[in-house]
């Protein structure tokens, strides 16, 4: 494993893993390096290598047994590696485009009062981090991946997944510390509430639309990050 950022958080870290898993550098059945070598490796609290080690859990990537340790048990496709591997920020970006307006319109259908009160929750934490980027970006991949688990659509679930693996790529990395300050964290922040309000009020085009013009500034300024 590579030394990593020693501000990454718990999102972060799992995500390095997880493409180090998708890239047969780490296999079935491999075991991980115990929590302390993790915190050592990546800059970070044990604590939050226990955290991330409990989402790639939660997620199906590893397993970890008790008095034995955490071990690998996710054989990825070849092809989703690939894909994950070579794609970059914003083609991240043009594929959520094409996805998530209409998840903003699935989540007015579908959505349920626990799954809004669990947006209300990532909203008010990312306005609360508006000077640190790294809990801003976890609690925003939480905010988006809980907007697309109201869909209750497994097949939408399992492609945001996918997708989300893009965010442990190294480009992904410096683009966000690139573009996250706090104006930019701000205009996030005022987009979020806004989609969030469209989906409470069962208005499935405004809530898409806010998400296009949301997706629209992350894209915009991906873009001029790319050219400095």
């Amino acid at each position: 494993m590579q030394d990593s950022d020693p501000k990454l958080g718990a999102a972060d870290i799992a995500a390095l893993i997880r493409r180090e898993i998708s890239k047969g550098i780490m296999q079935l059945h491999d075991r991980l390096p115990p929590e302390r070598v993790l915190a050592e490796t990546y800059g970070a609290a044990r604590g939050t290598i226990r955290k991330a080690l409990t989402r790639l859990e939660q997620e199906g990537f590893v397993e970890t047994r008790p008095g034995s340790g955490t071990y690998v048990v996710h054989k990825p496709a070849e092809s989703d590696s690939t894909a994950i591997e070579n794609a970059t920020p914003l083609e991240l970006m043009d594929t959520r485009f094409a996805l998530e307006p209409h998840i903003c319109r699935l989540a007015v259908l579908h959505g349920r009062r626990a799954d809004f009160d669990v947006m209300e929750a990532l909203c008010t934490r990312m306005e609360d981090s508006v000077d640190d980027p790294i809990a801003f970006s976890e609690a925003d991949t939480a905010f988006h991946r809980a907007l697309v688990d109201s869909t209750r659509n497994g097949l939408l679930i399992w492609i945001i997944d996918r997708i989300g693996n893009v965010r442990g790529q190294d480009d992904w990395t410096r683009m966000r510390h690139l573009t996250l300050d706090r104006q930019t964290i701000n205009t996030y922040n005022a987009q979020h509430r806004q989609i969030l309000n469209a989906i409470r009020t069962r208005e499935p085009e405004r809530a898409a639309n806010i998400m296009k013009e949301h997706l629209e500034t992350a894209r915009l300024s991906l873009t001029r990050a790319a050219e400095t």
